[in-house]
């Protein structure tokens, strides 16, 4: 079974956004750096056909990769109640010191900002939990626990 992308609407208008630039703007001006790159003759050795050929499958990639990602998508809202899901912000203490983050789904995961997935080792265990909770997972670097501080 197909896994789920939860998505904030933010998001998801995002990508429907960068899809429909892809289709409509992107398209157009690598077809005509094609056009261009064979008006040059032999497509052998012609490098710029040949980078606009890479330029046309990244692209056609990404497009796929969109239209895959929105039809699958389930846009979440933030999370209300006690029980960790998409959309929580939670605040966890390991190893003596205290973070917090939302959880979300894979495309929006940035941990800069504060945001991990929700297939993510610890994403994983956390979901379904609740404050107080003694939480185990398997990170890189081996079994890790901690305890949920609260849920929001």
């Amino acid at each position: 079974m197909e896994d789920k992308n939860y998505l904030s609407k933010e998001k998801y208008e995002e990508l429907e956004k960068e899809l429909l630039e892809l289709k409509t703007v992107r398209r157009k001006e690598i077809a005509e750096k094609l056009e261009y790159a064979k008006s040059l003759g032999d497509l052998s050795e012609n490098s710029e056909y040949q980078e606009a050929r890479e330029s046309q499958n990244a692209i056609e990639e990404r497009i796929s990769v969109l239209e895959n990602l929105l039809k699958s998508a389930e846009i979440v809202s933030t999370h209300a109640g006690d029980t960790i899901g998409i959309g929580s912000t939670v605040t966890i203490r390991k190893n003596g010191s205290e973070q917090a983050f939302t959880l979300v789904g894979a495309e929006e995961a940035n941990i800069r900002e504060g945001k991990i997935s929700n297939r993510s080792p610890l994403g994983e265990a956390l979901l379904g939990k609740k404050k107080g909770d003694v939480v185990t997972y398997e990170a890189p670097s081996g079994t890790m626990e901690c305890t949920v501080l609260s849920v929001k």
